[in-house]
């Protein structure tokens, strides 16, 4: 494809996107569905104008994937403001634990006994597509740092703490394969897989997240310096917790939800709990500068400015991955076995686990419907399988699983982009009413 033909076709998408963001936020449709097409359309099943190969090229999508998945991640743990000693946050953390390990395990017996696949291929299958994305889900995650609706909270949750909780279930995949030491007995692997990487990915990300927001407040505060640096502040704080988080052999997702947690946790330590909207509203009334070193709403204007850099670089991203899934839908696959395992992990292993996951908690029916309905599939699972092809995957599955998984991504861009819209309007419609009779 010639080097400037590559600008006319982004710049194309790219400016209707723009033209035609209010139109399709009216329509059940999601920005997904059209870079996919677009993708479909530029791949070989369209005009060849972009051929990769999945397998030859897995280490260039590893790093294009995890680059989105990461600032996705940062982004969602800015977006959550409620305090953790909130009873809310049991219900993402049941999601991303109980839920996500029958899910795995689900996926992996339909592989075993379905697909025929050994117990070690079968839980990378699962594994891979177990965790909920982060990048594609934003229509049902919360809309404000302040929005504590238990469904949009518990879905930014999840899809925050699985993408990395999901990877020591690849790791066992890996090792089972014969690809990763997992120690006599998974000795290793509970010890090293398990507690320190998900742990230590947790605290290097809280730590870096706390500590580079004192920083700035008090720089501001006191100083008055480190003003109109709020876009290098993201990608600092981003590239530092990836990096200290892989030094150290942890997960670098959970290390980047971690950060923006800690970072969102910072700003509502020194803001109170007035909501952020409204000092996010004061900060921007005067001249930025100004504003950013003021005593009272320097914490608010600088998450603010953080998360609104960190989500155009997650939209961007978005726009090129799910682009470029939709030109590799040439090796999905369009088998038999699709027909009826496509369906079973979105209607049947996902609605189980979050139904078991959820007993006794205080989500009503119509939530916990709905939460087991949106586990949309995307960018992050696409990593988990270019990381597995990385370390050596590349054998007599490596086929198979590629075109499942793309066949399910493809599949969830399209049910759950038809759904969102019309779902979340009534769900709004349904929320406001329950609002005003518990009101009077």
């Amino acid at each position: 494809m010639p080097f400037a033909l590559w600008f006319v076709v982004a710049g194309l998408l790219l400016t209707l996107m723009a033209l035609g963001k209010t139109t399709l936020s009216r329509l059940p449709l999601s920005t997904a569905q059209l870079y996919l097409l677009v993708g479909l359309g530029i791949g070989p099943l369209g005009i060849g104008l972009l051929v990769i190969d999945p397998v030859d090229e897995a280490g260039v999508l590893e790093v294009l994937t995890e680059i989105v998945v990461i600032l996705s991640l940062f982004a969602a743990g800015l977006k959550l403001r409620t305090p953790l000693s909130d009873g809310r946050w049991k219900l993402p953390v049941r999601l991303a634990t109980i839920s996500m390990t029958l899910t795995v395990f689900g996926i992996a017996a339909l592989g075993v006994v379905g697909l025929g696949l050994p117990l070690g291929a079968a839980i990378l299958l699962g594994a891979v597509l177990a965790p909920t994305d982060p990048v594609l889900a934003s229509d049902v995650q919360v809309e404000s740092p302040d929005d504590t609706d238990r469904l949009r909270f518990s879905l930014t949750g999840e899809a925050g703490f699985n993408d990395g909780a999901a990877f020591p279930f690849v790791m066992l995949g890996l090792g089972l394969l014969g690809l990763h030491d997992l120690g006599t007995g998974l000795g290793r692997w509970l010890a090293v897989d398990v507690a320190w990487a998900v742990l230590g990915g947790l605290a290097v990300g809280a730590a870096l997240g706390m500590g580079v927001g004192r920083l700035v407040v008090h720089l501001r505060r006191v100083h008055k310096e480190a003003v109109g640096t709020d876009d290098f502040l993201a990608l600092g704080l981003v590239a530092l917790s990836y990096g200290v988080a892989l030094l150290i052999g942890t997960y670098a997702f959970l290390a980047a939800f971690a950060a923006g947690l800690a970072l969102r946790a910072e700003e509502r330590r020194e803001s109170g709990d007035e909501p952020a909207e409204d000092v996010e509203t004061m900060a921007h009334e005067g001249a930025a500068e100004e504003v950013a070193v003021d005593d009272h709403v320097a914490p608010a204007y600088m998450a603010s400015a953080v998360l609104g850099f960190s989500e155009q670089l997650e939209r961007i991203g978005a726009v090129a991955l799910v682009v470029l899934v939709g030109a590799l839908l040439h090796r999905a696959e369009w088998s038999v076995d699709a027909l009826w395992f496509v369906p079973a992990v979105l209607l049947v292993v996902r609605p189980l686990a979050v139904w078991v996951g959820m007993f006794g908690s205080s989500t009503s029916g119509v939530q916990r419907h709905l939460l087991a309905w949106f586990g949309v599939r995307g960018i992050g699972s696409v990593y988990y399988l270019m990381f597995a092809e990385t370390h050596g995957l590349n054998d007599g599955f490596s086929d198979l699983l590629l075109g499942l998984v793309l066949t399910t991504i493809a599949a969830s861009v399209v049910v759950h982009g038809l759904s969102v819209t019309p779902i979340m309007r009534w769900y709004a419609r349904r929320s406001e009413v329950e609002e005003r009779k518990a009101n009077g």
